[in-house]
């Protein structure tokens, strides 16, 4: 799918062509052992780097390390050479300060305007443009004191990246897992672009802003089961990644979220931010009454379920037997014949019908592409079929777009024009379609 390999945000980072003078801060962190890789990056592409590093930090890597991949010795505190005046020393040398990781202590720190650390006090002297990519516990960023404090961050201009969607330590898995080395980077250095071109919004459209405050959205995830009899059903290879990751980054934006699933594994709803609502519908009749009841007063409904098209007529009330062949001369196994009937179009009918007047309606179109045409032929015609405001095409298969595998999508309207395009990880490509369903919200 060529058509579909272009980033989330529709902006490529360009790094800057000249040098660059870069302080890595490490923060206390279990992802501190990310930070190395960083560093070779910024390396590799030609810029100076020297570390900063908080004894919190040595204690999960250790300065030897960091000081091999940054060709320079580590510093950590105030007082290390008191007569150098470090800080001030470091906070004049550097044109960037990229911290990688950011702490949850780290973020409240800097909030406050502490200094009690090199690190710290380094960016409290600086005039260098800041960015901070946070690693944290679930609940910890999601937090309100943590929400807080980047909001006061990113309102003074320092650059709060978003944290991935993923394992953390232990046996958890949630939102706060710092992003890999290569996003970082690009996203530190396209920050060093904005005041050569003034573009101050060239990385910022995946950021929270907390444009949904107030607002209600459902969100419906996984895939429908037909039940044929007792036993089987039909089905579809949907595993919900993508619906709770929609969820995830709508609560980021500060929405009241509920999530419609169908036969989501119970670690992904576990994961899921606490506030999000779950409620449960087996079947596609089943979902099409419980997101429209759950829809009563939501601003906006994001159908991401994998809703089966058919149904058997009837339902067996015993397991269908599998009979052997009645008769030598009928060689092979017998054939069964189920008969289908379609289910009803929840997407087209919350269109027609929406539960609540002004409603915004997001649809995805899972297509294959076929001898009439590619995915986004298919994809535009649906789009016109539907009439939803947004309708996210991806290509779909047996390793593509299902499960945990990045997803790539065209977002069309309902003319079936082109609005968007993005790839990436689940989070990413959620974030990008809640900053789209916002701003149809918000009537830009």
């Amino acid at each position: 799918m060529d058509e579909l390999h272009t980033a989330v945000s529709g902006r490529a980072a360009t790094a800057p062509r000249a040098p660059r003078r870069v302080v890595v801060g490490v923060a206390g962190s279990i992802a501190a052992y990310k930070a190395p890789f960083v560093i070779r990056l910024l390396r590799q592409a030609g810029h100076e780097v020297k570390v900063v590093a908080t004894e919190s930090a040595l204690r999960f890597i250790g300065a030897p390390a960091l000081a091999a991949v940054s060709g320079q010795t580590v510093s950590t505190g105030v007082f290390d050479d008191p007569a150098a005046v470090e800080h001030v020393a470091v906070a004049e040398w550097a044109e960037l300060v990229l911290v990688a990781p950011a702490s949850a202590d780290l973020l409240a720190r800097v909030r406050a305007g502490r200094a009690d650390d090199l690190l710290t006090a380094t960016i409290l002297a600086t005039e260098a443009p800041v960015v901070l990519a946070p690693a944290m516990h679930t609940q910890m960023w999601l937090n309100p004191a943590t929400r807080d404090n980047v909001s006061v961050l990113r309102g003074r201009g320092l650059t709060v990246i978003e944290p991935d969607s993923g394992p953390l330590t232990g046996k958890d898995s949630g939102v706060g897992r710092m992003p890999e080395p290569e996003q970082i980077v690009s996203r530190a250095l396209a920050v060093l672009r904005q005041p050569e071109h003034g573009d101050h919004d060239a990385v910022a459209s995946t950021e929270v802003t907390g444009s949904l405050e107030g607002r209600h959205v459902v969100v419906s995830a996984g895939g429908t089961r037909e039940p044929i009899d007792p036993v089987r059903y039909l089905g579809n290879r949907s595993s919900g990644r993508q619906g709770c990751a929609l969820a995830t980054a709508a609560v980021e934006q500060g929405a009241r979220v509920t999530l419609v699933q169908a036969h989501v594994a119970s670690d992904l709803l576990d994961a899921l931010p606490p506030s999000v609502s779950v409620v449960s519908a087996s079947t596609a009749r089943e979902m099409l009454h419980v997101v429209r009841e759950a829809a009563r007063d939501a601003d906006a409904v994001i159908m991401s379920a994998a809703v089966a098209d058919y149904r058997p007529v009837t339902v067996a009330a015993t397991k269908i037997k599998k009979h052997p062949p009645s008769a030598p001369d009928h060689p092979g196994e017998p054939s069964t014949s189920i008969q289908l009937t379609s289910n009803p179009d929840i997407l087209a009918g919350l269109v027609k019908d929406p539960p609540r007047a002004g409603q915004i309606v997001v649809g995805f179109a899972a297509e294959t592409g076929d001898g009439d045409g590619d995915v986004l032929f298919h994809g535009a015609a649906k789009a016109r079929r539907k009439g939803a405001h947004l309708l996210a095409v991806n290509a779909v298969g047996e390793d593509l777009g299902f499960g945990d595998v990045p997803n790539a999508i065209v977002v069309l309207d309902a003319q079936g024009a082109e609005v968007a395009r993005g790839q990436g990880s689940k989070l990413e490509v959620a974030r990008l379609l809640i900053r789209l369903t916002a701003d149809l919200m918000s009537g830009s």
